[in-house]
C-alpha cells in the first residue's frame, strides 16, 4: 500500500492548480494524487505558514515539505534561503515545479528525513510532521533537527494538540530543553523549540 510518505507513487499524476493567500501574499501550487492533502492546503500546514517565526533573509529548512508550501511561503514572504526535503519523489517534483511557479529559488532534495540535507546552520526548521507515518518517524524528525540548527535556531512543528501533538511537544522539550506554543487554532498548535 502506498502512502503520501512512500518513496514512489503509482497512481496517475492528475495535476491540479490551487491558489492560497498566506500572510497577504497570493501563492499558487500544483498538487496531484499521491501526496498529502491533494485537494487543498491542509489546515495544519496553513496555520504553521501563517504563524511561522522567521526573520528576513534567514536560512530555512522545510522537512517533509510535500508540495513545498512552507518553504515557498518562507522564501516569498521573508526572502528566506530555503532548502526543502521529502521522501516522496512526486512531492519533490511538485515542490520544484511550485518553486518555479512562484519565482522562488529553493534547493529541493529527495530522501528520508535528513539523509540528503547538507548544512548545520539553519535558523529555522519547519515541518508538518507525517503523523500517519508513525511516532518513530516524527521522533526522528525532532531528534535529527537539532544537529542541523545553528545556535539560537528553532524547530517549528504543527500538530493537532489532542491527536499526537502533546506527545510531539513533550519530545521537543526532551530534545531541546524547551518548547512553547506560538499559535493555537482549530485544535492545531504550532510548537517552537530553540537550540540553546
Amino acid at each position: 500500500m502506498e502512502h503520501y510518505y512512500s518513496e514512489k507513487q503509482k497512481s496517475p499524476l492528475n495535476l491540479k492548480k490551487i491558489s492560497q493567500n498566506i500572510k497577504g501574499v497570493e501563492l499558487e501550487f500544483y498538487t496531484a494524487s499521491g501526496i498529502f492533502s491533494k485537494e487543498k492546503i491542509d489546515k495544519g500546514t496553513l496555520i504553521l505558514a501563517e504563524n511561522m517565526a522567521v526573520k528576513q533573509n534567514s536560512k530555512v529548512l522545510d522537512i517533509g515539505c510535500g508540495i513545498g508550501i512552507l518553504g515557498i511561503a518562507a522564501a516569498k514572504i521573508f526572502d528566506a534561503d530555503v532548502v526543502m526535503g521529502d521522501i516522496n519523489e512526486r512531492a519533490v517534483m511538485l515542490a520544484e515545479k511550485n518553486a518555479k511557479l512562484n519565482n522562488v529559488d529553493a534547493d529541493v532534495c529527495q530522501g528520508s528525513l535528513y539523509e540528503k540535507i547538507k548544512g548545520n546552520d539553519f535558523e529555522v526548521i519547519l515541518s508538518n510532521p507525517p503523523q500517519a507515518a508513525g511516532k518513530d518517524v516524527c521522533f526522528k524528525l525532532i531528534e535529527g533537527s537539532k544537529s542541523h540548527l545553528k545556535h539560537g535556531g528553532s524547530l517549528q512543528l504543527v500538530a493537532r494538540h489532542n491527536k499526537g501533538g502533546k506527545t510531539l511537544s513533550k519530545k521537543m522539550e526532551d530534545v531541546f530543553g524547551n518548547v512553547k506554543a506560538i499559535a493555537k487554532k482549530s485544535g492545531y498548535w504550532v510548537y517552537l523549540s530553540v537550540k540553546n
